[in-house]
């Protein structure tokens, strides 16, 4: 059996004590949502499940739920739809400024939410566009594009280009070799970063501050009630976004690796 030297063990530790530090706040979450009591903290009151009840019966906090999934949902579908065109027209063709179209996609993953937010805003005053879910909705799909491109490309750089050539050779068109070799290739890649946009989209907070209008998501709504102090409710649909985020976070990873172990 192997041992592991003195400084192997430290760094375990350390690394232990980092993953502690990080997740211990989510796991207080989680138990505080549950505790019979509005006042967080130790000791328990007791066990109970009237606060996921009070927030199932919140009518403002529900409203909001209903946006962030309609914004996160859209924002999804059109960087998938762009985002797989872009990664498609970047792989296959050369052109002039191929590089630098490649770079601006990817910018706003580098980007701070907040800058991002800015430059939006600014933007979109300039060419009519109101503060509105629309608004955020482009914004998230604009921020999210370089996610798409930047998994489909990968995938594509690993599929065999003689595939192309002999269903070309076989007499079917571009979009009979898209349906039928390309898409079943790219498949994985596409669903994984189309959970993971989703679950980015559902959760971001700096552009959808600087481009909403009147009707806020979740995140914004929770953000604003935080003024007044943690309640037990925030707890319980604090919980549910970590169980939902948990959840499609692990299938896009899964379907991500798929391929790779296949």
């Amino acid at each position: 059996m192997l041992r592991l030297r003195w400084w192997q063990k430290g760094m375990v530790g350390v690394s232990l004590g980092v993953l502690t530090f990080l997740y211990l706040p989510i796991v207080m979450l989680v138990i505080f949502s549950f505790n019979d009591s509005k006042v967080t903290s130790f000791p328990l009151a007791g066990f109970t499940l009237h606060w996921y009840e009070a927030f199932l019966a919140n009518a403002q906090m529900l409203r909001a739920l209903a946006n962030s999934l309609w914004v996160a949902l859209f924002a999804t579908a059109l960087s998938v739809v762009i985002g797989v065109t872009a990664a498609l027209a970047l792989d296959r063709y050369d052109f002039p400024g191929k590089r630098l179209f490649q770079n601006v996609i990817l910018l706003p993953l580098s980007l701070p939410g907040i800058v991002t937010g800015i430059a939006m805003l600014n933007f979109y005053k300039q060419i009519g566009i109101p503060q509105s879910l629309t608004a955020v909705v482009i914004g998230h799909a604009t921020a999210l594009l370089g996610v798409v491109v930047s998994q489909v490309m990968a995938r594509l750089a690993k599929i065999n280009r003689r595939q192309f050539e002999a269903s070309a050779d076989l007499g079917a068109t571009p979009f009979e070799t898209f349906r039928h070799v390309t898409l079943p290739s790219i498949r994985s890649a596409v669903l994984g970063s189309a959970l993971l946009c989703f679950t980015l989209s559902f959760d971001e907070i700096p552009v959808t501050y600087f481009l909403t209008g009147r009707e806020v998501t979740l995140p914004i709504y929770i953000y604003s009630t935080l003024r007044r102090g943690i309640t037990p409710e925030i707890n319980a649909i604090g919980t549910v976004i970590v169980a939902v985020s948990f959840v499609l976070i692990v299938l896009s990873v899964t379907l991500l690796r798929e391929r790779e172990r296949s």
